[in-house]
C-alpha cells in the first residue's frame, strides 16, 4: 500500500541544526512519521528531545559546532554508536549573515560558507560513507533556500552557499545514485523563524512579501514536515537530485 511507503518506523535520522525553528519542526515531523532521531545542536539542551519521546522514539543529542568539520565523523560515529546504522541525513544547519556587498567582510563570508556549504558536503560525505558501508542506501535531504534560485539582497554569503547547496545536491545525486542513496533539497520560502523575525516586524517588508506571496501567508515550521517525510521515505526512492520549494507560491508569481 502506498501509505507504507511513507513509514519511517524503524529508521534513524540525523538532523543538523534541530534546536529550533525549521530544523525543530522537520526532525519531529521525521519523528512522528516513526523514526528515531539524532540532533545536532550548537548549544543548550534542546526542548524537542522531551516532544520525539513523548511519542514513543528515541532521541539523541550531540551538541557541536559546524564552523569546522572536525565534528563530522565523530557524529556518525556517534549515531552509529547509538542506534546501529543510520538511514537519513538532514542538513538542516545554517547561518546568516547582512551586510551589503560593498562592506562585506571575510570572516562573515568564510563563517557562512563553512556552515552552510562545507560542513554539509563532509557530513554529506561522512553519512554517504556509512550508507555504503551498511549496503542499505540512504536518503540525504539539503535545506536551500529561495535564494538557490533567486540573488537576494545584503545576503552575499548566504546566496552563494544557497546557491552551492542546490549545485552539491544535484552532483552528488548524480554520484551516489548507483549506490541507492537518494539526495534531494527542500527550498523554503519566507517562514516565520527567528531569523526572518525582523523582516516580519517590519510593516513595509512584511507587506511587501505578503503580496508575493499566492497562498498570502508566511509559511510555518509545520509546513515542511509533509516535504521531509516524502523525501526521506520510500515513496521517493526515483526523486534525485531535485530541489523542491515549500514557498506558498513565490517562486510561480
Amino acid at each position: 500500500m502506498i501509505l507504507d511507503q511513507f513509514d519511517l518506523s524503524g529508521k534513524v535520522a540525523l538532523v543538523t541544526g534541530c534546536s529550533s525553528g525549521l530544523g525543530e519542526g522537520m526532525a519531529l515531523g521525521l519523528a512522528e512519521a516513526g523514526a528515531d532521531v539524532v540532533g545536532v545542536y550548537n548549544q543548550g539542551q534542546p526542548k524537542i528531545k522531551d516532544n520525539i519521546e513523548s511519542l514513543g522514539k528515541t532521541f539523541k543529542g550531540i551538541q557541536a559546532d559546524l564552523t569546522s568539520i572536525a565534528p563530522l565523523k565523530h557524529i556518525v560515529k556517534e549515531a552509529v554508536d547509538a542506534f546501529g546504522r543510520l538511514d537519513i541525513l538532514l542538513n538542516n544547519a545554517g547561518i546568516l549573515r547582512r551586510e551589503k556587498a560593498l562592506d562585506f567582510g571575510e570572516n562573515d563570508w568564510d563563517d557562512v560558507m563553512n556552515v552552510n556549504l562545507k560542513s554539509l558536503f563532509f557530513l554529506s560525505q561522512a553519512a554517504a560513507r556509512q550508507f555504503v558501508d551498511q549496503k542499505s542506501g540512504g536518503k540525504i535531504i539539503n535545506i536551500a533556500s529561495l535564494l538557490s534560485f533567486q540573488g537576494g539582497i545584503l545576503v552575499p554569503s548566504y546566496t552563494a552557499s544557497k546557491s552551492g547547496v542546490m549545485g552539491l545536491t544535484r552532483l552528488l545525486a548524480c554520484e551516489w545514485a548507483s549506490h541507492h542513496i537518494n539526495v534531494n533539497a527542500i527550498a523554503p520560502g519566507y517562514m516565520v523563524t527567528r531569523v526572518t523575525q525582523p523582516l516580519k516586524e517590519d510593516p513595509v517588508r512584511n507587506r511587501q512579501i505578503l503580496d508575493r506571496i499566492p497562498a498570502g501567508r508566511w509559511g510555518q515550521p509545520d509546513d515542511l514536515k509533509g516535504a521531509v517525510v516524502f523525501l526521506a521515505s520510500d515513496a521517493s526512492t526515483y526523486i534525485n537530485g531535485y530541489t523542491l520549494a515549500v514557498d506558498g507560491g513565490w517562486l510561480a508569481r
